[in-house]
């Protein structure tokens, strides 16, 4: 561990422990356990994270004693309660402004055949441990008293940076399937190495996940990609062969080279892709992640070499398919399947784009902009350096065309120069078709030209009129600003 790392370690574990000394709140709380003959231990996270030096905003506890009775222990201590889990033995409370879940005891099974868990309540800590996932998470400080209960070496893994599971991980896994998937979102949250008896086990019980519901799979895989290390997980957990039964896409990137037209790794370059996106960006790493997924569905080998035409369109619809069954919400699902359609088009840049073609890109980007354009600066993964500089500097250069564009013009909401009320007026025409062919049509020339002079959008659109044999009223209405809100 560096020096800083350890001082941010310590900072951490003196924050945590400030909340635990003697008249804080949760020492009080621990006291009132203690006083009716109870137990309470600080468990899992907020433990291993006080020992990274990683922030942990909520607190979770186990205890000895039943659901009802902890709430009746809490109640004084308490501004809030929060009954969902109590079924499987947990409630929630804020505690001086902090989240707390406090469980009893317990183990709990999924069963092949359900989602849900089975639940026992225990009677001692260590068997509650011996059920976690893995032994960096198994580790829990004794209330009041702070005394360390680690029986199954989860220190030790932590500083070695190695995820193991407390007993056999076949029963590990077959307790709770999903941990299969979580093994690989710690590894790339904390960059730690996976014990190779798990991943053994992960490998011979992968077809567990099948029932393991969609949302839950969702968000371990949203954690694998926002961590620090994704690229080395992800390979890993293909290779695994667990992530063909929930994102079949990422294995078929592997794509079997012609002899003589070879092409660039597709998996490969799709993990480095992902890896050069901010990782605080879901809808980013999920399009890097997905960017490429059309290209087996495209890819033609013919004489003069592979191709992969259209393959952002393919890519956009496969991974709209995708991220629904994943149950991804509808706007991350819309967001990334237009980045992914529009992604390819700044490849043409080099041929050289009027500025009609940036305002269209804009207008075709619209709030996405920014991570389109992060997005395509990501997918450059060459090695060759004076590729990547040329790369670098056409999208430096539509960025410098784009702001330039932006200090003359609307860009950032590019629409007709007229409105439909200033359409009908000008035509005397009432709602209909015809209003909505001459935006169309004032649109084109917006996008074209730019913005028109005063008075000029009502000289073309008496042009486009009489083109059509269509004889105007002539009011010219000043155009109305919706104020905002």
């Amino acid at each position: 561990m560096t020096s800083s790392s350890r001082a941010s370690a310590e900072s951490a574990s003196a924050a945590v422990l400030q909340l635990l000394e003697d008249g804080s709140p949760v020492s009080s709380l621990a006291h009132a356990f203690a006083k009716r003959g109870h137990e309470l231990y600080l468990v899992g996270g907020p433990v291993r994270d006080a020992w990274l030096g990683r922030a942990h905003r909520d607190l979770d506890f186990s205890t000895d004693a039943l659901p009802e009775v902890t709430q009746e222990v809490i109640a004084p201590f308490v501004a809030n309660v929060w009954l969902q889990g109590v079924r499987w033995g947990t409630v929630g409370a804020e505690v001086a402004g902090t989240h707390v879940e406090i469980t009893t005891f317990r183990i709990e099974k999924y069963q092949p055949a359900s989602r849900h868990p089975e639940v026992s309540f225990e009677s001692d800590v260590v068997t509650d441990l011996s059920r976690r996932d893995f032994t960096v998470n198994a580790m829990a400080i004794k209330l009041p008293g702070n005394e360390m209960v680690d029986p199954f070496g989860g220190l030790a893994d932590l500083k070695s940076g190695l995820l193991k599971t407390p007993l056999d991980p076949k029963l590990s896994f077959t307790d709770d399937p999903l941990r299969m998937l979580r093994a690989f979102r710690f590894a790339s949250q904390l960059g730690f190495r996976i014990d190779q008896s798990a991943v053994d086990a992960i490998s011979e019980l992968k077809d567990h996940l099948v029932t393991v519901s969609a949302e839950r799979i969702r968000d371990e895989l949203s954690g694998l990609l926002l961590g620090q290390a994704p690229m080395t997980a992800l390979a890993l957990a293909e290779r695994s062969g667990l992530t063909a039964l929930f994102l079949p896409e990422l294995s078929a990137l592997k794509l079997q080279q012609d002899p003589i037209h070879r092409h660039k790794d597709v998996f490969s370059h799709t993990l480095a892709v992902l890896e050069r996106t901010d990782s605080k960006d879901l809808t980013l790493r999920l399009a890097a992640l997905l960017h490429d997924i059309g290209k087996p569905r495209t890819r033609k080998i013919d004489p003069e070499g592979v191709t992969f035409h259209h393959h952002e369109v393919v890519g956009a619809s496969m991974a709209k398919a995708r991220l629904q069954a994943l149950r991804y919400p509808n706007e991350i699902v819309a967001d990334v399947s237009e980045l992914i359609r529009l992604h390819h088009r700044f490849h043409t840049y080099s041929q050289g784009w009027s500025d009609s073609a940036v305002r269209r890109y804009v207008r075709d980007a619209g709030p996405l902009l920014g991570k389109l354009n992060a997005l395509v600066r990501a997918d450059c993964t060459t090695r060759n350096a004076s590729k990547a500089n040329r790369l670098a500097a056409r999208m430096d250069q539509l960025e410098a065309r784009v702001a330039s564009l932006a200090e003359r013009e609307e860009l950032e909401r590019i629409r007709p120069d007229l409105d439909g009320r200033q359409v009908m007026a000008y035509l005397g025409v009432p709602p209909g078709p015809t209003v909505g062919e001459a935006l169309e049509w004032l649109l084109e020339v917006r996008l074209e030209e730019g913005l028109l002079e005063a008075g000029e959008a009502f000289t073309r659109l008496d042009e486009w009129a009489r083109a059509r044999r269509l004889e105007p009223a002539g009011e010219e209405l000043p155009r109305v600003e919706k104020k905002k809100t």
